[in-house]
Parts: C-alpha cells; structure tokens; sequence
C-alpha cells in the first residue's frame, strides 16, 4: 500500500500559478504509475494527469493540456503538478492518486487504489 499525502494549495489570482506535490511513502512507489484528480464543488471527481512509472508517457485531460505539468521524482517519492494559467473553473480540491495495482494508469476513480487527503486551490477571477 501507497500512502499519499498532498501540499502547495491556496489561493491564487486568473492567470497565476501553483505547484502542487505529493509525497508518498511504501518502498515501492517507482512501480506504480501516479496521477492526479480534482473535485470542484458539487461536482463529481475528474482525471485531471497521470503520469507513468519511469516519468514519461504524461497524459492530461483536455480541460489542463498545454497548461498544467506532471512530473515525478522516484529518489525522492514525489510528484508533482505545475499548474499555469490557472482559471476560476480549475477550482478545486486536488487529490493524488495511484492505481489499483501497478499494471493499472488509473484515469477514472474506479481504478484508483488510494488517495490522499486533498489539497484545495482557489483560483479568483
């Protein structure tokens, strides 16, 4: 098992730009591919990135292409999301995630196997 926990929410203005990371421990973090959620008030959660085991192959949903980047450090259990342009719609709280096991690239909440706590990022327009 993977346990997660995110950092670098807050609140930021349109335009402007936040990092998030997650930090996992368990000695077999580099076998699993890694991603990340979001659940916006009232909404359901969404695949937002992921990222594979070796750190390429990132993959994004089409709302963040072009303005957010995945990244992962396997010497040092983190991942990373580099969010730019940040808009009022990506309000949210963002959530770190790993599949089920480590064939899986979790893109939908049924593949996930754990999750963190969330972090929230508050964009103002």
């Amino acid at each position: 098992q993977v346990q997660l926990v995110e950092s670098g929410g807050g609140l930021v203005q349109a335009g402007g730009s936040l990092r998030l990371s997650c930090a996992a421990s368990g000695r077999t973090f580099n076998i699993y591919a890694m991603g990340w959620f979001r659940q916006a008030p009232g909404k359901e959660r969404e695949f937002v990135a992921t990222i594979s085991r070796s750190g390429g192959s990132p993959f994004y949903a089409d709302s963040v292409k072009g303005r957010y980047t995945i990244s992962r450090d396997n010497a040092k259990n983190t991942v990373h999301l580099q969010m730019n342009s940040l808009k009022p719609e990506d309000t949210a709280v963002y959530y770190c995630a790993v599949g089920k096991n480590r064939l899986v690239v979790a893109t939908t909440t049924q593949e996930v196997g754990s999750w963190g706590q969330g972090t929230q990022v508050t964009v103002s327009s």
